[in-house]
Parts: C-alpha cells; structure tokens; sequence
C-alpha cells in the first residue's frame, strides 16, 4: 500500500505540473501545437494538420521527466 501512495502522489504532482503549464500556456512565446516545422496542408475541401516538432518536443521533456523520476527513486 505504501508503494501505491507513493505513485498516487507522484501522478498528483505531475497533473498540477501539467495543469499549471497549460495555465501559463497563454502567456508562452509560441504556441504548443503551432511550432515552426509542424505540417499544414488546406485543399480545396480539406485540411491536414500534423503537429511533428510538437510531438518531438512532447517526447523529449517526457522523456526527461521520466528519466529524473527513475533517477531519484533510487
């Protein structure tokens, strides 16, 4: 149970992490979802939108995040 606890706690502070990053999102130089690299095409009748440097970005600081999260439960 104490295990559980721990990771209850863990995934609490990361949603306020993530909800306070959303918060300021506004005030941000760019736009998460709108960076220089992303693909944008608009057809006649369509549009297509895929976010690549975004996602890349996204895997990078979670990758980060996870990587100081396994470091400091040693």
């Amino acid at each position: 149970m104490r295990e559980l606890g721990k990771l209850l706690i863990v995934c609490g502070v990361a949603l306020a992490v993530v909800g306070g990053f959303l918060l300021a999102s506004g005030k941000l130089p760019f736009r998460l979802g709108h960076l220089p690299g992303d693909i944008s095409y608009k057809g006649s009748n369509s549009t297509f939108y895929f976010p690549v440097v975004t996602c890349i970005v996204l895997s990078v600081i979670l990758s980060i995040v996870i990587w100081l999260v396994n470091y400091f439960r040693r």
